[in-house]
């Protein structure tokens, strides 16, 4: 399918999905929706993975666990239950053995957030001048 047949399907999405997503050393990947660091894949389950796929959108800002259920869950009310908290140490865990558990912090007034820098463009040009 081409982007002028794949417009019609999606008349009002100018936007592409990225296939790749970087959560500091992580590289998240859509396709087999697991994240990997270096060639070791790390084995997330689907909301471990959207967790850390909606936290990688934006690196630093602070996401709320109202966002979270709303956004990965997709649901509009608070669970009596700690979901959310039990997915987060569950990333962690995954993330412990590379080193790298603390990119996923808490934040002071509440949620999460991804404590790792903006990706580098690898391709990036720069002028000498």
């Amino acid at each position: 399918m081409n982007a002028a047949a794949a417009s019609n399907f999606f008349p009002d999405g100018d936007d592409l999905i990225p296939r790749f997503r970087e959560a500091g050393e992580v590289t998240l990947d859509l396709f087999h929706r697991d994240g990997r660091v270096d060639d070791r894949w790390l084995g997330f389950h689907p909301r471990e993975f959207e967790l850390l796929w909606r936290l990688a959108e934006q690196p630093g800002q602070r996401v709320s666990k109202r966002q979270l259920l709303a956004e990965v869950w997709r649901i509009n009310f608070e669970p009596e239950t700690n979901s959310v908290a039990v997915h987060v140490a569950r990333v962690r865990s995954k993330l412990e053995p590379f080193g790298l558990s603390p990119i996923l912090a808490t934040h002071p007034e509440g949620g999460y957030y991804l404590d790792a820098p903006p990706p580098s463009l690898a391709f990036r040009l720069e002028s000498d001048g």
